[in-house]
C-alpha cells in the first residue's frame, strides 16, 4: 500500500505529539483519517484544520482503555469511509515515572490499561473488519523499554514488552489473512511525554538534551513509509529509528 490516496487511516492519541503529527502527514497523502483521543476538543480542532487544508478528517473522543469506545469508533470508520486499512496503536502513557516502591497501584494499572488492553482492543475491534477485507495493516508504537529496562518506568517497560509480544502474535494469526502487524520504534521523539520525562529525574533519559530528542512529523513519515512496501521486511518486528539503516530507508540524517 504505497498509494495512501483515499485509505482510511484510523490513529489513537491523536490529540498531540506523534499522533497528531500522523494524522496531519496521512491526510496530505490523501488519507482519510480518523483521529481518536480521550480529549473530544483536541481532536475535533485537529480534524477541522486538517479539512481547512483540503484533507479528509474525523475527530472522536474515544478512550482506549474501555473496549466498547474503540469498537464504536472502528465501526463509524467503516460505516462513514466503507473501509478500515490502517490501525496506528499510538496511544500511551508514562506518566507518572515511578520506583516500583514508590508507585501508585491505581496509577500503575492505569498504564496497563491505555498502553497494552488499548492495543488489544484495537486488534479486537479493527482485525475482524481487516479480515473480511482480506488485507489491512496494524502498526504498533514501541520503544527500545521494550526490550530494555530503565529505572522508574516499570509500568512502560513491561507494556512495551507485551505489546512487542502483541505484534508477534498478531502477525502470527493474521499474516495469513492478508493482514500486515509490526511496531515502530521512534527513539526519543519530542513531544509532552518527553517533557514528564524530563521532569521526573529519575534515569539518564530525563537529563538528555532536548536536541536529541527527533520531531513527531519524521515518526509519521516512518509509519507512512511502513504502510507501503518498505513495512513488508519488519513484520512481525519493530521497526527503529535509531539506526542508520532505518533513517537511511526513511531518507532522514543518520542518527548523531
Amino acid at each position: 500500500m504505497s498509494d495512501l490516496k483515499d485509505k482510511t487511516v484510523i490513529i489513537t492519541g491523536a490529540s498531540r505529539g506523534i499522533g497528531e503529527a500522523a494524522a496531519r502527514h496521512f491526510a496530505k497523502q490523501g488519507a482519510k483519517v480518523m483521529l481518536l483521543a480521550r480529549t473530544d476538543e483536541a481532536v475535533k480542532r485537529i480534524a477541522k484544520e486538517i479539512e481547512k487544508d483540503g484533507g479528509t478528517a474525523i475527530g472522536l473522543a474515544c478512550d482506549v482503555s474501555w473496549y466498547h469506545e474503540v469498537e464504536n469508533a472502528v465501526s463509524q470508520a467503516r460505516d462513514i469511509f466503507g473501509r478500515v486499512d490502517v490501525l496506528i496503536n499510538n496511544a500511551g502513557l508514562i506518566d507518572p515515572v515511578a520506583r516500583i516502591t514508590d508507585s501508585d497501584p491505581e496509577e500503575w494499572s492505569l498504564v496497563v490499561d491505555v498502553n497494552l488492553k488499548g492495543v488489544y482492543h484495537g486488534y479486537r475491534a479493527a482485525l475482524p473488519v481487516m479480515q473480511d477485507q482480506g488485507a489491512g495493516t496494524v502498526i504498533n508504537i514501541s520503544s527500545g523499554a521494550a526490550t530494555g529496562a530503565l529505572e522508574g518506568w516499570s509500568h512502560y517497560c513491561t507494556t512495551k514488552a507485551a505489546v512487542l509480544s502483541l505484534t508477534k502474535c498478531g502477525h502470527k494469526e493474521m499474516a495469513e489473512h492478508g493482514i500486515r502487524v509490526m511496531g515502530l520504534s521512534p527513539g526519543t521523539v519530542a513531544t509532552q511525554m518527553q517533557e514528564q520525562i524530563r521532569d521526573s529525574g529519575i534515569n539518564p533519559v530525563s537529563r538528555l538534551d532536548w536536541d536529541v530528542h527527533i520531531p513527531a512529523e519524521w515518526v509519521a513519515q516512518a509509519l507512512a513509509y511502513l504502510c507501503g512496501p518498505g513495512g513488508d521486511a519488519w513484520l512481525g518486528q519493530d521497526f527503529s529509528m535509531k539506526t542508520a539503516e532505518g533513517r537511511a530507508a526513511l531518507g532522514l540524517p543518520a542518527p548523531s
